[in-house]
């Protein structure tokens, strides 16, 4: 009964301390989630950018998560100063061992810094086009038109080229489309010009452009370009495009398509 007791009080001593370091991590946990709530709305209240508001509320998020671990393991009788060496030395390895979250860290605070683009900003980045979705601390997550999400690490973002296609209001559409050499081209010319100007979502400036580009091997290239607002883009060219064939074949425009000529001579046995 003597170790049974030994046991006992053990187990009321250091349990009772255990599931009180392990409520004070829960409870940690549950306030950090709701300051960084309360947090991200401030900044939403104080116009704080969306995106810098996501990100600081994340780190405000893990500061506090981080702390509450802390306390719980000071609770369970570890002195501060040594929690705190441990932090450290565990901190060196994990940033030897995590150099590329490290350094997505570090660009996660450039984008801040630099804002190269927005939520909600549609952008290109390493050949992948999609909207920006999220900006966290390790990653940013993009929508692609056809709905997939791809999430990018900051650190690719930061040494990648961006094109940003919302950064300005307006964009100009380039369309170049092909005659035959037999075809008119005042007539092809002022087909397009028609189309262009009949459209209302063509802005009036700057001015329409419509010239010769190119004198190809099976046509001659004529090139349209137009300034539209960025949210017309792709339906105004892909509208443009059709109307363009029908108009075409309405006034016996060919649309040329490379062609090979193949000459076959026949050699008579000597």
């Amino acid at each position: 009964m003597g170790r049974l007791d030994v046991y006992v009080d053990l187990l009321i001593k250091y349990g009772t301390k255990l599931a009180i370091a392990i409520l004070i991590i829960l409870a940690g946990k549950f306030i950090a989630n709701k300051v960084k709530k309360v947090s991200r709305k401030a900044m939403e209240r104080a116009k704080v950018d969306e995106m810098v508001g996501k990100f600081l509320g994340d780190l405000i998020y893990y500061a506090l998560f981080i702390i509450s671990i802390v306390v719980a393991l000071n609770t369970l009788g570890m002195r501060t100063t040594s929690i705190a060496a441990v932090i450290g030395a565990a901190t060196l390895a994990i940033g030897l061992s995590l150099q590329n979250n490290l350094s997505n860290l570090g660009s996660g605070v450039m984008i801040l810094m630099t804002k190269p683009f927005k939520v909600s900003d549609t952008v290109e980045i390493g050949g992948i086009t999609g909207m920006v979705d999220k900006v966290s601390i390790f990653n940013t997550r993009l929508k692609t038109p056809d709905n997939k999400v791809v999430y990018m690490p900051n650190a690719k973002i930061t040494g990648s080229e961006i094109i940003n296609y919302s950064a300005e209001e307006n964009r100009r559409l380039d369309i170049v489309v092909g005659i035959g050499y037999e075809d008119d081209i005042k007539l092809a010319k002022d087909i397009l010009k028609k189309i262009a100007e009949s459209d209302a979502r063509v802005l009036k400036e700057p001015a329409i452009f419509i010239g010769v580009l190119n004198l190809g091997e099976s046509g001659i290239d004529i090139g349209l370009r137009v300034w539209v607002n960025n949210g017309d883009y792709f339906t105004l060219k892909c509208d443009i495009l059709e109307k363009i064939k029908e108009e075409f074949d309405k006034n016996g425009i060919s649309i040329p398509y490379p062609q090979m000529d193949i000459s076959i001579k026949r050699v008579e046995n000597a």
